[in-house]
């Protein structure tokens, strides 16, 4: 059932002078259960009406039919409604065991597809904690639209071309051999990289070469293409190691190499529009009445941009896909490019330029500072991981020695600690990296909504893995009201989540939920046999259930057992 409708419904009579939608679009959500479960705010009809608030809201609730509620009051100037706690129960329990995982699943999406470029880490570079955020910002919201019927299609978008080829080639050549590759492809890529940007300081005829190499390579050249496309597939191959642990697969791989022969056809479009502009030797398209730079199509030396690139990428893309909203998970400090590539597509009259949205988010740091490969100020995603199972494996062996699965636990709440903590921030904002921090397993984190669901499974087993009948169950004791109502909040959570392109939201709900249920769990004997007994393992299995979901949306496992 839809409550905010029926107390819009009951409302309505006593309020003739606003519509339903209007009514709809107030209601609200006391703090506390103790000023009721919704409620309507007079305010904005002090005006109207020429009266105090308080006065309407104790005239309002003279009018209202309270025949559907527990009951309904004045408070100060807010007319708060009390739902029936039977039937509330009765139905949110028969929906959460009745549709199990699917509860909260909707058709908003209706089957169109979503590209979301993703991830994108450079070939032969390490896949570092700076990646971590588009990777699992992306994968969850791949989840959440999927849960909405939406197809998203994960893009991995490599860095695979570009300069730094012709660095990495002079770098092998000067320094490097194929069985160091081979034994440790993205280490000692790495190394020699790092070791280019340290030498060429001293020495700018390394650049000269490192361009040369590049040149040969965009000529298709036989070693250079050998060369870039051998870094390519053992890049790959470590990369999908690490995606493998975090339980992400994607799509596509098609990276910058890939739209190579398909900038040509950009350049074309913008000249027969006569947007191409000649800017000192460059050529942009002038973005000025959308109050941006000039986009830098081609340099003076006719070399295209990261920009161009992605105007090709884009058309690709909605020509394969014929996408609903297409996707970009990449750093907040890339906006004004996103802000751009829009704004280009639009003059260039793609009027699906709208769908397109940028995803921000805030940086990692460490130490306050930005993370570099380029300058070796890297953490390694691989070594988080190991090290947060390593954490996980000590609070076992601590508390549960005989514990099954025990690696299988490990790498669960372990690496889940680390997707949580990065997914419970608000996309937006920046944290410093500490590894103590990232797998606490006290307070607001993973491992915690991890254990509210295996204690909920604990307490099935006890009682015998009971199979309990979807409808009747309704439940009366006003310390399950909080759990309830956080239940019933779970498919409004999904869509918001979506709206706002967010995954923090469903970690803060799996967060209140878990907290609400100990509490209720702190409060109440469940396995007490009385006549709600089968009520109360009604509402533990659609806990478990919903926290269970709730992980799985943000990438998170969830164990049975802890």
């Amino acid at each position: 059932m839809d409550y905010k409708q029926l107390v819009a419904d009951a409302l309505a009579p006593a309020l003739p002078d606003l519509s339903k939608d209007d009514i709809l679009s107030k209601i609200e959500q006391p703090k506390t259960s103790k000023q009721g479960d919704l409620a309507f705010p007079t305010f904005t009809l002090a005006k109207i009406m020429h009266k105090a608030p308080q006065m309407i809201a104790g005239d309002v609730v003279e009018k209202v039919d309270q025949s559907q509620f527990e009951k309904v009051v004045a408070m100060g100037p807010y007319v708060n409604f009390f739902l029936k706690k039977d039937a509330f129960s009765a139905d949110i329990l028969n929906q959460v065991l009745t549709q199990e995982g699917h509860f909260g699943d909707g058709t908003l999406g209706a089957k169109g597809q979503v590209p979301i470029d993703m991830s994108s880490p450079n070939i032969a570079k390490p896949i570092s904690m700076g990646h971590l955020r588009s990777t699992v910002i992306g994968n969850s919201l791949a989840n959440i639209l999927s849960k909405l019927d939406y197809q998203p299609v994960k893009i991995n978008h490599l860095g695979d071309w570009g300069t730094q080829f012709g660095k990495l080639i002079t770098a092998y050549k000067m320094w490097g051999s194929e069985e160091e590759v081979k034994a440790d492809p993205i280490n000692n890529l790495l190394k020699y990289y790092v070791r280019f940007h340290k030498e060429d300081v001293d020495h700018p005829e390394m650049d000269d070469e490192a361009r040369e190499w590049f040149k040969k390579l965009e000529n298709g050249d036989e070693e250079a293409t050998h060369l870039w496309s051998w870094f390519r597939s053992e890049s790959l191959k470590a990369f999908k190691k690490i995606y493998k642990r975090l339980d992400i697969d994607f799509d596509s791989f098609k990276g910058e190499a890939f739209y190579n022969d398909k900038m040509a056809e950009v350049v074309d479009i913008l000249e027969d529009k006569n947007l191409l502009h000649e800017s000192q030797g460059a050529e942009v398209v002038d973005l000025s009445k959308y109050d941006l730079n000039p986009a830098l199509i081609k340099k003076s030396d006719g070399a295209t941009l990261y920009i161009t690139r992605d105007l090709a990428a884009a058309i690709y893309r909605k020509r394969t896909y014929d996408f609903v909203q297409s996707l970009y998970v990449v750093g907040n400090e890339q906006t004004n490019h996103f802000k751009q590539l829009k704004a280009v597509l639009t003059e260039m009259g793609f009027d699906w330029a709208d769908q397109i949205h940028h995803i921000p988010f805030g940086l990692i740091t460490s130490g306050g500072k930005k993370l570099s490969t380029r300058s070796g100020r890297v953490i390694l995603l691989d070594k988080v991981l190991d090290d947060a199972v390593s954490l996980a494996h000590q609070q076992i062996e601590a508390k549960n020695p005989d514990l099954n699965n025990k690696d299988a636990v490990a790498d669960a709440v372990g690496i889940g600690a680390v997707v949580f903590h990065d997914l419970k921030n608000e996309r937006m904002n920046s944290f410093d990296f500490n590894l103590e921090e990232v797998v606490r397993f006290e307070g607001e984190t993973g491992p915690y909504v991890q254990y509210a669901h295996a204690r909920a499974e604990s307490i099935l087993r006890k009682a015998g893995s009971p199979e309990l009948a979807a409808d009747g169950q309704s439940l009366s004791d006003p310390a399950a009201w909080d759990t309830l109502k956080l239940l019933s909040e779970f498919p409004a959570t999904v869509v918001r989540a979506s709206a706002e392109y967010e995954p923090s939201i469903v970690a803060k709900y799996a967060i209140h939920l878990a907290k609400a249920f100990n509490k209720y769990y702190g409060n109440t004997k469940v396995l007490v046999e009385d006549d709600e007994l089968n009520a109360r393992l009604a509402l533990v299995k659609s806990v478990s259930i919903v926290l269970k979901e709730s992980l799985r949306l943000l990438g998170v496992k969830a164990p049975d057992e802890m």
